[in-house]
């Protein structure tokens, strides 16, 4: 199944829906502990069982909704206490920030080492959901945007995916490594969305087509794909990096890495719009302000 946070419900401000294929349940209807998909993946973890398997049990007293609820409704499907990231995890991605930087071995390093490139990416409040703008700093000359295979994890272990936008600032990163989190960590600089696909709905993490389309005044300026099979470390190496010796909070989510990188002739500009897809999750897309 795919979870969703709808906003504005007849019921509440919001409700955690749950699709399975053209089939739309309320399932905060069906039970009013069950608000967010924090709230599912608890109970989860309280019971031993799967997301889809708690889901299941609620459905037969979930209100159905219609396709078209989704419209203009579709919230940031989960907030996480901390966002993560992981860097360099595809070769094109090592290419460009070689490319970028003064201090090229660094990323070879990292790029063909066994321990990966793992770092603090978002708070809540720097996180924004599908439809919301996502922002590039005004101090930067060169900013893209990093689309990415997204790991929900519950007390840091997988219980769904979703799509992520690691915004990123490569004049400051180049300019020395050490200014990683001014170029990764400010204000609308992550993107999440638009649900959360259970492990059993996406299958193999492994295995998935990735595209992301960028548009300035419908002109597009950059249309391309990758297939997560590209990544040279697994979700659960990844996984197991962030976790070790690391008290991660009851949910978060860990980007995985991006192979695709527009040029050294394309920045990332208020008013564009970034429009990403991935196999069995679905489609995020933002604007883009300065901030």
């Amino acid at each position: 199944m795919r979870y969703y946070l709808l906003s504005g419900t007849e019921r509440s401000a919001s409700s955690l829906v749950a699709r399975d294929g053209d089939d739309v349940y309320d399932l905060s209807s069906a039970n009013e502990s069950v608000r967010t998909f924090t709230d599912l993946a608890r109970t989860a973890h309280i019971t031993d069982r799967g997301v889809d398997d708690v889901a299941s049990g609620l459905l037969a007293d979930a209100d159905r909704l219609s396709p078209e609820t989704f419209e203009g409704r579709v919230a940031l499907p989960v907030t996480p206490d901390e966002v993560w990231a992981a860097g360099v995890t595809y070769e094109i991605s090592e290419q460009a920030r070689e490319a970028e930087s003064g201090m090229p071995d660094v990323y070879l390093d990292v790029y063909e080492g066994e321990r990966p490139e793992i770092f603090f990416k978002a708070t809540p409040s720097r996180t924004v959901g599908p439809g919301e703008a996502v922002g590039v700093r005004g101090d930067s000359e060169w900013d893209v945007p990093e689309p990415e295979l997204g790991v929900v994890l519950y007390r840091g272990d997988p219980v769904g995916y979703t799509i992520g936008n690691d915004v990123s600032s490569r004049s400051i990163e180049g300019k020395n490594p050490l200014y990683l989190p001014q170029a990764k960590v400010y204000d609308r600089c992550c993107a999440l969305g638009p649900c959360v696909a259970s492990p059993e709905t996406v299958g193999d993490p492994h295995a998935l087509e990735l595209s992301m389309q960028i548009t300035r005044d419908g002109d597009v300026l950059y249309d391309e794909s990758t297939n997560t099979a590209e990544m040279v470390k697994t979700v659960d190496e990844l996984t197991s990096y962030l976790t070790r010796h690391n008290a991660v909070p009851e949910l978060s989510v860990l980007l995985t890495g991006t192979a695709l990188v527009p040029g050294e002739e394309f920045t990332l500009e208020a008013g564009d719009e970034v429009h990403i897809e991935l196999d069995e999750v679905g489609s995020l897309e933002n604007g883009v302000v300065e901030v």
